[in-house]
């Protein structure tokens, strides 16, 4: 199941679509209650409307915008976000620039670290607007990432990268590729637990 609640059904090479469609039927039930389930997939929350005094998440916390009346070039951040009222209409644009740039400085690097500590080297990372995943890995070691995950807390964007990078040990969610991802990020059910819980809010476009 994938996180906006489609379902991706896999099959070994050589099953015949008969059984696919038994196997899925068997499981209806089931399914039903995943793709129902208001914590796993909350109901879509409100865009921003960008104005003064509104809040905007960042890497798990949630700082304030100030729309001043002063020239200010793109999206500034201190211990607040400031967008100049000009560019008031373009906020949403800015802010996803802003977002894959904050992406960008800080995913690879941490991708890399890890997989120093893993034992593995990955080709290509790109940083992408993925509609229903957070991240994932090809089978040519080709990394990928929503941009949308900076609005996590790092402990959480660690998390999504190792357990990409454990797709070169492991490529199914075995025991084996839980006690991986568990080597490298120790506590990675409170990730798992947070993106459950928050994962909606992430998923909101600007």
């Amino acid at each position: 199941m994938e996180r906006d609640a489609s379902v991706v059904v896999r099959a070994p090479e050589g099953i015949s679509e008969e059984k696919i469609q038994q196997a899925v039927e068997a499981r209806k039930l089931w399914l039903f209650q995943k793709i129902n389930h208001e914590q796993k997939y909350p109901p879509t929350r409100q865009r921003k409307e960008f104005v003064s005094g509104e809040t905007i998440i960042y890497l798990g916390r949630n700082y304030r915008l100030e729309v001043t009346e002063h020239a200010v070039e793109g999206v500034q951040f201190r211990s607040r976000f400031v967008i100049s009222r000009q560019n008031q209409p373009q906020a949403a644009k800015l802010f996803r620039g802003w977002y894959i740039e904050r992406a960008h400085e800080r995913i690879p690097s941490r991708a890399k670290y890890f997989a120093e500590a893993m034992g593995v080297r990955f080709n290509r990372l790109l940083i992408s607007d993925l509609k229903v995943r957070w991240g994932s890995c090809t089978p040519r070691a080709n990394l990928n990432f929503n941009w949308r995950i900076m609005r996590a807390p790092a402990n959480v964007i660690d998390y999504l990268v190792v357990h990409e990078l454990a797709h070169l040990l492991e490529p199914n969610h075995t025991s084996r590729y839980w006690n991986i991802v568990a080597v490298q990020v120790p506590h990675f059910e409170r990730a798992k637990a947070w993106l459950r819980e928050h994962g909606g809010f992430l998923e909101v476009d600007f």
